[in-house]
């Protein structure tokens, strides 16, 4: 028996990476799904988040 051909190999190779890709991007969607749902919840509660933490009258001064 001999070696398998290098074009064998090289496909096995990207066949490996477009799953290992496929994972990422699954993962990465089951995150924004997640952060989908809890700024769902969290405008259903009455709350806007882009003022959370701010309070009326002056703000306080930056660090920066």
């Amino acid at each position: 028996m001999g070696k398998p051909s290098r074009a064998t190999q090289e496909k096995r190779n990207r066949e490996r990476a477009q799953k290992e890709r496929q994972k990422h991007k699954e993962a990465d969607r089951i995150q924004r799904k997640d952060i989908r749902a809890e700024r769902t919840a969290t405008l259903e509660s009455g709350i806007d988040p882009d003022l959370v933490g701010i309070f009326p009258g002056p703000q306080p001064m930056s660090e920066e």
